[in-house]
């Protein structure tokens, strides 16, 4: 089956529509809240138009799916400091540079620091071995699906002239941390299938069976999100939470047995601050000690300032992420906070729910 075989079928008109008949008919009597933490969903479920097909008892809401949007301000700084204060190459992905912090990587790079766009953690070990006598430093955002790649390359050998600044975080800790927030209840989440791919879904079976709520696994298609949604839906109905895997031609109980391998080879937990929400316990990761040498910070002896601010005066990113508001609700949103003169993290990359919601905002 081609590539296009498999969007036709995962976009089929009437199976879709089918799809929202069936939620629609196993209406609770009362409404649900199920929380997506996936960028690439928010993107999707708005590009498809998939809540205009939910029942007005459903609502999907975004959580804080978007790495770059919970990267601490402080950690954008720090790797804007490296860039100009040290003149070291900064590589990183695009859809960073223009992250508002004290000074965004788009700044540094405009005051002259030499901060280059790469698509993976190989391309930047390729610039160091290419330039061996200036220092690369990579500034690695991303949760698992990413964490892999960047454990990966310093596991094969990075050399002597590479180094990182850690922003990775992790989704279970994140969820727990979400489960005990404050305001109307969660009735189930909604797994990324890239993350999941790498992870598999052992790590979440918790979830059901001690804070007894219902998980679905979802890709990225139309079927995908509205088949997922259904079997939360019947979860709920039934008062059987459980974890059902809806994207099963990617994700395997175990994940990826290599990937995970990389990570917890090169990576260990730690305590992490996500932007505008504080810290969770063990929901980033460090470098273990034998990869040290890698650690950018260390090597030029700088260190996140806790003065900066995450969240300027009147946005609302981080009760966005938290699922407390829609971005609708802010008064910057799509006013003054635009992608061209961002405001808050979550108008920046497409993982962003505020930059998704602008971007297939519906016409009135």
């Amino acid at each position: 089956m081609t590539a296009a075989d498999v969007a036709a079928r995962f976009r089929d008109p009437e199976l879709v529509r089918r799809l929202a008949r069936d939620i629609a008919r196993r209406d609770p009597g009362r409404p649900l809240r199920f929380m997506h933490v996936c960028g690439t969903h928010e993107n999707y479920i708005g590009q498809y138009g998939i809540r205009d097909l939910l029942p007005p008892w459903l609502k999907v809401i975004a959580g804080p799916g978007c790495p770059v949007c919970v990267c601490p301000a402080a950690e954008i700084d720090l790797a804007a400091r490296l860039a100009l204060d040290h003149q070291v190459v900064l590589a990183t992905f695009g859809d960073v540079l223009r992250v508002p912090a004290r000074l965004s990587l788009f700044d540094a790079k405009a005051r002259g620091a030499d901060v280059r766009v790469v698509y993976s953690a190989a391309d930047a070990v390729a610039i160091a071995r290419a330039e061996a006598k200036r220092e690369v430093v990579f500034f690695a955002v991303g949760f698992e699906t990413t964490a892999c790649t960047v454990a990966s390359a310093l596991a094969l050998g990075a050399g002597p002239n590479f180094s990182i600044v850690c922003s990775h975080r992790l989704i279970p800790p994140a969820l727990k941390a979400l489960l005990a927030v404050e305001g109307p209840v969660l009735s189930g989440y909604l797994l990324p299938g890239h993350v999941m791919t790498v992870m598999g879904t052992a790590e979440y079976e918790v979830f059901p069976r001690e804070h007894h709520v219902p998980l679905a696994v979802a890709g990225f298609e139309p079927v995908d999100i509205l088949l997922s949604l259904d079997k939360l839906v019947e979860q709920v109905a039934a008062g059987a939470p459980a974890l059902y895997n809806g994207y099963p031609r990617a994700v395997k109980a175990a994940g990826n047995v290599v990937a995970k391998a990389r990570i917890a080879e090169v990576f260990e937990p730690c305590d992490a601050s996500w932007r505008g929400i504080g810290t969770i316990p063990r929901s980033g990761l460090r470098l273990r000690a034998p990869f040290a040498a890698h650690d950018a910070a260390a090597r030029f002896g700088v260190a996140p300032d806790p003065s900066i601010p995450d969240i300027e005066p009147g946005c609302s990113c981080h009760l966005i992420m938290l699922g407390k508001v829609e971005p609708a609700d802010c008064p910057l949103f799509g006013n003054v906070c635009v992608p061209e003169h961002p405001v808050g993290p979550c108008m920046v990359s497409m993982e962003g729910t505020c930059r998704a919601w602008y971007q297939h905002r519906r016409p009135v």
